[in-house]
């Protein structure tokens, strides 16, 4: 499902304008990235927990050279299902 499909289903069910649902979707996704761009977390009951996780730095090797190499640690951006979800996709 697109962005857009999103948009279009959120207008049918809640009886708003596709400008209406467009802004109410986009309100919500920006509200998430902002949360994860400061290191926040966003849960969302029944639903699942937006979070940020850390990746330690690890040593790794260059399959050209075989030499080894250090690579640094960084954050990602990551999503744990809630349980309702979980049930609902077994």
């Amino acid at each position: 499902m697109t962005k857009n499909q999103l948009i279009e289903k959120v207008a049918k069910k809640s009886n708003l304008t596709k400008r209406a649902s467009a802004d109410a979707v986009n309100a919500v996704f920006d509200t998430i990235r902002d949360n994860l761009t400061r290191g926040e977390k966003t849960i969302i009951t029944g639903f699942g927990t937006f979070l940020v996780r850390s990746r330690a730095a690890r040593r790794g090797r260059n399959p050209q050279t075989g030499a080894t190499i250090q690579i640094p640690g960084k954050k990602l951006p990551s999503f744990a299902a809630g349980k309702t979800i979980k049930r609902l996709v077994r």
